[in-house]
């Protein structure tokens, strides 16, 4: 492959790829809010002797947990904002889900495209 030639295979596999690319890429602009990783809740104890978790299931705790700068970080997150944060690191795996899928495709193009001109040579 030359370098100034982009891969343009033929027919109609290569059609079904381009299709599924362009439709991802219409689905989405690049929302700044998005968040990564992931929020989950669990169970704790306040530790006073009176209260309804010294028997029962605990409290809620929410945490919001992500990498950054190749560590793991985990945030308290307030129940006030469960909701918000869980709506954004949804739409954050949308969209990284997206990412992915137009990638495949780039790759799913490329390989067709060196098939096809190896036919072609022979």
């Amino acid at each position: 492959m030359k370098q100034d030639k982009k891969p343009d295979p033929r027919g109609p596999q290569a059609a079904r790829w381009r299709q599924r690319k362009f439709r991802t890429l219409e689905r989405f602009a690049i929302p700044g809010d998005l968040l990564p990783g992931s929020l989950t809740m669990s169970r704790t104890r306040c530790g006073k002797p009176n209260c309804h978790c010294a028997q029962g299931e605990g409290h809620e705790a929410w945490s919001f947990t992500f990498m950054s700068e190749g560590k793991q970080r985990v945030e308290r997150i307030p129940r006030a904002w469960v909701e918000d944060v869980r709506q954004r690191v949804e739409a954050g795996r949308d969209f990284q889900n997206a990412v992915r899928e137009v990638l495949t495709a780039n790759a799913e193009l490329l390989i067709l495209y060196r098939k096809q001109r190896s036919k072609r040579r022979r």
